[in-house]
């Protein structure tokens, strides 16, 4: 069970690293700082639980940036995809019509 934890708590960092990263390289300290607060003034949702809070921070997002929200999406995704290998990125190019961040996210965190 403790294997299973460190395992879930690993991949759930990994997935949170990677949300930062994407926000960071896309719009910098500061502004990412500014998304982090909105989504916890109107979405309860703190950095440290974006990953638990998947749903939420979809929303929130998309509250924040409207339609950008998606480029936002698609490439913390890309990027969740590659990490975990060339096979991932295949499906991600698959379900681009059929766009669901949040069960994509769902979907990568149980099989990871």
């Amino acid at each position: 069970m403790e294997t299973l934890t460190k395992q879930t708590n690993k991949n759930e960092d990994k997935v949170s690293e990677i949300i930062d990263r994407v926000l960071k390289q896309v719009f910098g300290e500061e502004a990412t700082r500014l998304i982090y607060r909105h989504l916890e003034d109107n979405y309860s949702v703190k950095q440290n639980e974006i990953v638990e809070k998947i749903d939420l921070f979809s929303k929130g997002l998309e509250d924040f940036l409207t339609s950008g929200a998606r480029v936002i999406e698609l490439k913390i995704l890309e990027d969740l995809y590659s990490s975990y290998g060339s096979l991932r990125r295949l499906e991600l190019e698959r379900t681009r019509e059929e766009y669901d961040f949040v069960g994509q996210m769902r979907t990568l965190m149980r099989e990871a």
